[in-house]
């Protein structure tokens, strides 16, 4: 009776760890649909207004390894409350604005605060449940995060209409102070470490991820022969590399490098990527078809891509379930082979036309239900690892997931002119997804054990 009271109270503390993820990633999306309003209300052409966007993308990408170890040095509860304080006032100042260099300091305020949220949530549901529940908590984590992707522009479109671009900031204050209050009241208590920074390594491994990064973003409105970008790519490699050559062999580095290349990790990245720049360039290449090409209404086409991050919101605790019956390794290959179908049926779909509303939501289900079965084994798989018991592995596994979203949508803007070639478009999405699919099937070392996280319920991992 006391563990089923004990299971039920641990359930019960994932409540506001969901609703501070499902803030942050609303916070991520929630001004793309009212940008325009944004603009015309400061009075600032797109060339500026557009860093209201990149300023939170990019400080929340480039900052999640290093509050990943915050949250390892801290205690992760603690960051997380610090998180959603920091949420509830970005989103005050964002709303109060007067200018737009306020505007953009308040959203860098809020992409560093969900820099915190997502590793440190990652950590804490593996500290929490162990494997007979982990695949369920992150299939919730999972759908918690298509919620988000799905109801972001939506909301923003919505409050922006009918109450003015300001409108869209303030649901986020009242939702992460409850996440906040709830996180003190059942998120049991966890003490930091002892984790010393070695602020070379995490010095470079910013630095590379910000350069690479920001030449991947830089692509479409300069060009993929752009010197900046060449510049910026090449100096971001350089990072990595210096990166890798300071920590090998360090008995105290930031994120040892050689714990990166762990079967699990390795799997779950490569997947991770594959699905996230699928996603990414679906989310955006479908519109632009549907707007440009076919000539269909803003909202229509809002109305039918709906269809992917709903899919991916049912079927992510579907995914859970089946990982704990099957293994997050079979899910995982299974939800890859989804994907490439689904991108390869899109690539048909949208190439060869005329095409009617319900065979493309048909195939956006499919290409959803392929995520949802690569997101949830995926992040299960880090967790697990060596890697994924350090807050700056969950961290970077988190930028990873970033990075592949924004390529994919760099990707699309890169070809996109006038309108997207589907073909080509979702050719290259299936090609991608399969080399991630090509990754898990290649023979590895067999996975090193993997220690207990402390924190939180004891048991087999």
């Amino acid at each position: 009776m006391h563990e089923r009271a004990r299971g039920r109270g641990v359930w019960f503390a994932l409540v506001p760890l969901l609703l501070g993820t499902f803030t942050g990633t609303v916070t991520n999306s929630v001004v793309n649909v009212p940008m325009t309003e944004v603009l015309t209300g400061l009075d600032v052409p797109l060339a500026r207004g557009a860093l209201v966007v990149v300023a939170f993308g990019l400080t929340f990408a480039v900052l999640m390894p290093l509050a990943g170890w915050l949250g390892d040095r801290l205690g992760r509860r603690r960051l997380f409350s610090w998180a959603m304080g920091g949420l509830a006032v970005g989103a005050v100042g964002a709303a109060l604005a007067p200018s737009l260099a306020v505007l953009v300091a308040f959203r860098v305020l809020q992409g560093a605060a969900t820099a915190c949220v997502l590793p440190v949530v990652m950590s804490l549901i593996a500290s929490m449940f162990d494997a007979d529940g982990r695949g369920r908590a992150l299939g919730l984590w999972a759908a918690v995060n298509g919620a988000g992707q799905a109801a972001g522009p939506a909301l923003g479109g919505f409050l922006a209409a009918w109450f003015g671009w300001r409108a869209v900031f303030w649901p986020t204050v009242p939702i992460a102070l409850l996440a906040l209050g709830a996180t003190l009241w059942l998120v049991p208590r966890d003490e930091g470490r002892a984790v010393p920074l070695e602020w070379r390594g995490a010095l470079l491994l910013t630095a590379g991820a910000g350069l690479l990064l920001g030449a991947g973003s830089a692509v479409p409105p300069l060009g993929v022969g752009s010197p900046f970008v060449w510049g910026s790519a090449a100096a971001g490699v350089l990072a990595a590399a210096a990166y890798v050559a300071v920590e090998r062999g360090r008995p105290r580095a930031f994120l040892p490098p050689g714990l990166l290349l762990e079967a699990r990790y390795l799997r779950s990245s490569f997947a991770v990527v594959a699905q996230m720049f699928s996603l990414g360039t679906t989310l955006l290449g479908v519109p632009l078809h549907l707007t440009v090409a076919e000539g269909r209404p803003i909202g229509e086409a809002g109305l039918l891509v709906l269809s992917l991050p709903l899919t991916m919101t049912v079927l992510a605790p579907v995914a859970g379930v089946a990982i704990e019956r099957l293994g997050p390794r079979t899910v995982l290959r299974a939800g890859l082979g989804v994907l490439v179908l689904g991108q390869v049926l899109l690539a048909v779909l949208l190439a060869t036309g005329p095409d009617t509303d319900v065979l493309l939501v048909l195939v956006l289900v499919v290409v959803g239900a392929g995520v949802a079965f690569v997101q949830t084994p995926a992040a299960t798989g880090a967790t697990r690892s060596r890697a994924g018991q350090t807050g700056a592995g969950l961290g970077l596994f988190n930028l990873l997931r970033f990075g592949g979203s924004a390529l994919g949508a760099a990707w699309v803007a890169l070809v996109s002119a006038p309108a997207p070639p589907a073909g080509l478009v979702f050719g290259v999405c299936a090609a991608v997804a399969a080399a991630g699919l090509a990754v898990t099937l290649l023979p590895t070392e067999p996975d090193l054990p993997v220690p207990i996280l402390g924190g939180g319920r004891s048991g087999r991992r």
